[in-house]
């Protein structure tokens, strides 16, 4: 079964229409306000993550975008991926951040877009037949229900004990109790998208609190977690190293088929999804193979309820090498984006692409993004010295408080471990270079053209410290 995970033409044929361009829709924010509360800074990155419509499917006919990326990123893409022409419709975000609602006051554009008469790709579904399908397995509590009916007849797959709790008392009683086991906990919400929803709870943060009913409430104020009670707790499982966190990506077509996509290894930071690395290889072959028959099995209870598109099933790799799947995502998700760009790049450059996705790289500076732009075509061509292709995902959020960039890297190489040699090359020089654009401005003034001072050295100018590593993402 595993040797299907390289075989791109099935899932594309399903996932393109029989090989059609399409138009891509950039709403992520329009699909996450279904499940989770969405503040500004929420939304601005969820247009920021909409930049990835760009890779939506192979070949985009249009893209629809809340943000204003520079037409130079569609043009440098369109050189590498040898698209054809694309519409590019930008700015498209009404006063409440919706894409939809755009849509809805520019009926010239709506009838633009449909004399086109191309599939239509949005990143998740928001109306129409499936959506209940989607709203229901979306929840944390539903899949991993639908995960302990599937896992008989799957020896590979270790499901983590969940109960629900009714109240923040019933909540901290719990973990209180897990606690004076020694043992760490995983606390969710029944929805969460962008690490948000999830908190990995260890004895010692529960005992530096005060108390559990004292570190709910901070996780609650630091927007971690949603106030009150309703959240799930759940087994936590330890990690396996680079395995840690996997993924298995599939395509359900319009007759209900299920077409394996592949399985990828997620780069997670605490509990904040930061990309993937798909492709020949990435993931072993036995554990591929076991995610691929779980995922496949889900994959089919999910058709038989409606769902129609892309999903997946994450998982946590245990010490033993069993696979302890955590949630599925009926839509588009990041590592779809590493999927799509391998089986482009192969159609583009040759077989035997592996791509890794870095969707939220640290800047030393805020750049505008034309001198972002600029900065990633100098490092495309270091990474060349390595073998590897940089593709720019997300040229947006350079100017944030706390700026970053996204990019892809690929390599095609005779074998896999040469190739993710090359992207851990590759990555260290990029990683470093944009962290150090802080070092030749620290003389610059604020206000020099196209460049804004770095954020202050210390923890305010970075992420909060991670919690560990916790067995879910977006």
């Amino acid at each position: 079964m595993g040797t299907r995970l390289t075989d791109a033409s099935q899932w594309q044929q399903a996932w393109t229409d029989g090989g059609r361009r399409a138009v891509h829709i950039g709403d992520v924010a329009d699909f996450n306000a279904q499940f989770v509360p969405q503040s500004p800074a929420a939304r601005r990155q969820a247009h920021h993550y909409s930049c990835l419509a760009a890779f939506y499917t192979p070949d985009p006919a249009a893209l629809l975008l809340p943000g204003e990326p520079d037409a130079e990123w569609t043009a440098w893409l369109a050189r590498e991926l040898a698209w054809g022409p694309v519409e590019l419709h930008t700015g498209l975000a009404d006063e409440h951040g919706t894409v939809r609602g755009a849509l809805a006051a520019r009926p010239a554009l709506r009838e633009g877009i449909e004399r086109l008469g191309l599939p239509v790709r949005p990143w998740g579904r928001t109306e129409g037949p499936g959506l209940e399908a989607v709203r229901h397995f979306e929840s944390k509590a539903a899949s991993h229900e639908l995960f302990a009916r599937t896992a008989a007849g799957h020896p590979g797959i270790l499901v983590p004990r969940q109960q629900p709790t009714r109240s923040a008392r019933h909540t901290a009683r719990l973990l209180s109790r897990l606690a004076r086991r020694g043992e760490t906990a995983v606390l969710k919400a029944h929805h969460g998208v962008g690490g948000y929803g999830t908190a990995v709870i260890a004895p010692r943060e529960i005992a530096a609190a005060g108390g559990a009913r004292a570190l709910l409430r901070a996780l609650a104020a630091e927007g971690v977690l949603p106030p009150g009670g309703g959240l799930l707790v759940e087994e936590y499982v330890p990690g396996r190293g680079r395995l840690r966190n996997l993924t298995f990506d599939a395509v359900i077509a319009e007759d209900g088929s299920v077409h394996p996509v592949g399985a990828a290894v997620m780069h997670i930071d605490g509990t904040s999804y930061r990309g993937a690395t798909a492709g020949p290889g990435a993931v072993p072959p036995g554990a591929a193979a076991t995610a691929e028959a779980f995922g496949l099995a889900v994959g089919a209870e999910l058709a038989r309820a409606g769902h129609r598109g892309w999903y997946d099933v994450d998982f946590v790799t245990d010490p033993a090498g069993r696979l302890a799947p955590t949630e599925a995502n009926l839509r588009l998700t990041g590592p779809a984006v590493a999927f799509v760009l391998a089986a482009r790049l192969d159609t583009v450059h040759g077989p035997g692409h592996r791509v890794r996705t870095l969707d939220r790289l640290p800047l030393g500076a805020r750049l505008p993004q034309q001198a972002l732009l600029a900065h990633l075509a100098q490092l495309a061509e270091r990474c060349e010295r390595f073998g590897v292709r940089l593709l720019p995902t997300i040229p947006t959020a350079g100017w944030d408080e706390l700026p970053t960039a996204g990019v892809a890297l690929a390599a095609r190489a005779p074998d896999t471990v040469t190739a993710l040699d090359a992207l851990d090359a590759a990555e260290a020089v990029v990683r470093a270079a944009v962290e150090a654009l802080a070092d030749p401005f620290d003389a610059v003034a604020p206000d020099a053209p196209g460049v804004s001072a770095r954020p202050p050295r210390g923890r305010s100018a970075r992420r909060p410290p991670a919690r560990p590593s916790a067995p879910a993402r977006t």
